[in-house]
């Protein structure tokens, strides 16, 4: 069952015999405690990439004439899945979304350096750290990287469309950070199942921060809570797939395994 903060920070009082409390600024212990659970959630968040936080983000444009291929992921974003662009070409109408990939920042540049700087559909670009890009002014992006894990450098573009690359012709989805807020009715965005891993952290680390007193019990579930987290992340794919070495069928009477096509 899903829980406000209030109710986990009522919950960690109680097992810490903590003072009754109506809001999480009612004492000083409750605020502490609620700065505990904001800090055990975001702990939890980070370890693993929860399938509710993935959505469709936006990639925004450098900004900069001088950087056609350069576009910005937003801070919330933690990982970045993939990025699809608008190929359409000049004179065209008909929208062409295809996968652009990615490549290390070396790779990237294994590529664009094969590149002869002194035909004319080859421009010159000089990032913002210094180095020199060769980019492709003729069609749109194909690869694309990143140097600094905050701004995106794309291979390509294509001028006779757009003098820069363009923010309404990405299609991108992107683990996101949740936001957070120290309201007593606010509710962490979590899956149902997950919430019990988060009050029993949150019990242990408050126990220890605020108590000096080791609760084995709560380390022991929260513990436990957070093995069978992290085999069940997805709830409408049923969690990870363990092969199935024996070959025997199931239920249906089918064999279980699955073939190279099934992934």
């Amino acid at each position: 069952m899903k829980m406000t903060l209030l109710e986990i920070v009522h919950d960690i009082l109680s097992d810490m015999d903590g003072d009754e409390v109506n809001s999480i600024e009612d004492t000083f212990e409750a605020t502490q405690v609620a700065q505990i659970v904001k800090s055990t959630y975001f702990a939890m968040m980070s370890n693993r990439n929860w399938p509710h936080t993935r959505q469709t983000v936006q990639v925004l444009p450098s900004g900069d004439s001088a950087l056609p291929t350069h576009m910005k992921v937003q801070e919330s974003i933690k990982e970045l899945c993939f990025i699809n662009y608008n190929k359409v070409k000049s004179g065209e109408t008909r929208k062409i979304y295809q996968a652009i990939k990615y490549l290390y920042p070396d790779d990237f540049l294994r590529v664009t350096n094969r590149r002869n700087n002194d035909n004319s559909d080859i421009d010159v670009i000089t990032d913002p750290t210094g180095v020199e890009l060769l980019i492709k002014s003729n069609t749109a992006p194909t690869y694309y990287t990143s140097f600094d894990d905050e701004a995106l450098v794309f291979d390509s573009y294509d001028s006779t469309v757009d003098t820069t690359l363009q923010q309404s012709k990405v299609q991108a989805q992107a683990y996101v950070i949740p936001t957070w807020s120290q309201e007593d009715d606010f509710i962490p965005d979590l899956p149902e199942e997950a919430f019990t891993a988060l009050l029993e952290e949150s019990k242990s680390r408050a126990m220890l921060k605020l108590k000096q007193v080791q609760d084995i019990k709560a380390e022991q579930e929260s513990s436990r809570q957070q093995r069978w987290l992290s085999r069940k992340a997805r709830r409408v794919e049923g969690g990870v797939r363990y092969p199935n070495y024996g070959r025997r069928g199931n239920k249906h009477g089918k064999d279980s395994t699955f073939s190279r096509g099934d992934y």
